[in-house]
């Protein structure tokens, strides 16, 4: 637990009570933080550093570290930081090992696909696309060594006006986020990937459930 107590206001019946109902979280890592260093002079930070520890004797609330830090300047946050994760007790694995997300892989390579496609249009279309994931699957005629995913996935607009955008001039643009995005998921999946992409208008996909519902929403 970490109490921010700021160096520019002295401590008062309001952080009395605060620390008290802290105090009886028993078996708690508590740390106190001075915080806003950089508004004061250096013996109004000592004042304020004596005064929260005079407050953790009173209350009989032992702290794990007294820490002067300043977010605007930075002073003190990278050590109160390392002070935090020492303190931090080992927690049960959230995932399986190996496993970074218990999303399915082609909703992540969906997100993907919609992140590189929004890169540079995010002020003209900045909801407007949503991309499925139609089949991913190991192309057959590949040796083992030299394995080739095969992705195909459509991008869907809400106007038949936004659909030149995402494809670009001759097909530019399309082909950027194809480049963007197939590296991306290869780093992902750890293997190559022939990435097969489609541009379609669903009218007005946002505002109809039946539309939202296709999209996987």
């Amino acid at each position: 637990v970490g109490v921010c107590l700021p160096c520019d206001q002295r401590v008062g019946p309001g952080d009395r009570y605060l620390v008290q109902q802290v105090a009886r979280l028993r078996g708690r890592t508590v740390f106190a933080v001075a915080t806003k260093t950089d508004r004061v002079r250096p013996e109004r930070v000592a004042e304020q550093l004596a005064a929260i520890a005079a407050l953790g004797a009173e209350l009989d609330l032992g702290w794990a570290e007294v820490v002067p830090v300043s977010a605007t300047t930075g002073d003190n946050v990278s050590l109160l930081t390392d002070l935090l994760v020492q303190r931090l007790p080992d927690g049960p694995p959230l995932y399986p090992d190996g496993e970074l997300t218990d999303e399915p892989e082609q909703t992540l390579v969906a997100e993907l696909i919609r992140e590189a496609a929004l890169e540079g249009v995010r002020d003209e279309l900045p909801h407007s696309i949503a991309v499925v994931v139609d089949e991913m699957v190991p192309r057959d005629d590949r040796p083992e060594d030299r394995p080739l995913l095969d992705v195909r996935a459509q991008l869907f607009v809400e106007r038949d006006s936004q659909k030149p955008i995402v494809i670009g001039h001759r097909g530019d643009r399309i082909k950027q986020i194809g480049t963007q995005a197939r590296g991306q998921i290869e780093r992902l999946l750890g293997t190559p990937v022939h990435l097969d992409l489609h541009v379609k208008v669903a009218k007005d996909w946002q505002r109809d459930p039946k539309q939202l519902r296709r999209l996987g929403f």
